[in-house]
């Protein structure tokens, strides 16, 4: 399974045959839809607006918070939305958009992980 996270600002364009998928909730700033080559847009597998303000990219909230939103993932519909996405990378690839400073303590890191292991779905 192949999943990659990018930031969208750092983004080196398309590959072949790999899925592109914005998986914040917020469009990034100052990128225009047209000039960010994606597949899809899957606000479904993103943070709630209530547990990105809470985390507030703080570094010390990072573990709380990638316990939460595993949680999140769980429920509809971000269940159905993880399962599909990790039923694209088994196929052909997977890159995850993402315009968070902090790629590391980010969303698309849980996401990936969880798409990777298996987690919760």
């Amino acid at each position: 399974m192949d999943i990659e996270v990018v930031r969208v600002y750092k983004d080196p364009g398309r590959r072949l045959t790999e899925h592109r998928a914005l998986v914040d909730r917020l469009w990034p700033r100052g990128i225009t839809k047209a000039a960010l080559d994606l597949d899809e847009w899957a606000t479904d597998v993103a943070p709630s607006t209530e547990l990105r303000r809470w985390y507030g990219h703080e570094p010390a909230r990072f573990d709380d918070f990638a316990h939460r939103y595993q949680e999140e993932l769980t429920r509809e519909p971000g269940s159905t939305a993880l399962e599909r996405l990790r039923s694209i990378a088994n196929l052909r690839g997977v890159v995850l958009l993402t315009a968070t400073r902090d790629v590391e303590r980010s969303g698309a890191i849980v996401l990936r992980d969880l798409m990777i292991t298996g987690g919760p779905a």
